[in-house]
């Protein structure tokens, strides 16, 4: 059950911390505007707190494990937000970043 819940807030802090990044390109790059970039700050805020809630206590490891959830969620809303298509390295690559994550979160610990 740990490790549902565990993934659940990487999906919801990837979908926050990506959406805001994103939302602040569009604002600034593609010259969406203020709002844009307002709401995408706001969403990278949302990020912050959502990696609070991960049952693991220790902050580095958290954050290291969801580096390989944002690749592999970054390259996941190319696709859905601006039509990229990944080649097979990069697919290759963030199914590499997803099995580090979950060795560095959920690998069976002596406690």
């Amino acid at each position: 059950m740990l490790i549902l819940r565990s993934a659940a807030l990487f999906l919801l802090a990837a979908l926050f911390e990506i959406g805001g990044a994103w939302l602040v390109w569009q604002g600034v790059r593609e010259h969406r505007g203020w709002l844009w970039v307002g709401a995408g700050v706001m969403a990278l805020g949302i990020y912050g707190f959502v990696a609070t809630f991960q049952p693991d206590a220790h902050f580095g490891r958290v954050l290291a494990a969801y580096g390989g959830v944002f690749v592999a969620g970054s390259l996941a809303w190319g696709v859905v937000a601006d039509g990229y298509r990944p080649d097979r390295w990069d697919v290759t690559g963030a199914l590499i970043c997803l099995a580090g994550m979950a060795v560095i979160m959920w690998a069976p610990r002596g406690r």
